[in-house]
């Protein structure tokens, strides 16, 4: 049975695909059915840019135990960069 779990976020990042790079402005969170990995349900990440098309998406289907433990590794990650003075957006220098 589906479970409906869905959620969305607008985000500024950059996504590759089959294509090259692309603008990534949205991601689709759900925990739901799979279309690739073996699971019942799994979670399931989006990050997409409609305006550009079906092309450019990356999908990501996840198991729990692997969903929690990207949270984790997101979390450190951010925590050391913030605690090294990183904590501010930037852009790269162009060059």
């Amino acid at each position: 049975m589906c479970t409906m779990i869905t959620h969305q976020a607008k985000i500024n990042g950059s996504g590759k695909g089959k294509d090259g790079w692309f603008a990534v402005n949205q991601v689709n969170v759900s925990y739901d059915h799979p279309y690739h990995v073996p699971l019942e349900h799994a979670l399931n990440i989006d990050f997409v840019n409609e305006a550009e098309g079906p092309g450019a998406r990356v999908a990501v289907e996840l198991t729990l135990e692997s969903a929690r433990n990207l949270v984790e590794t997101i979390h450190a990650v951010l925590a050391r960069a913030q605690a090294g003075g990183y904590g501010e957006e930037s852009t790269k220098a162009e060059g």
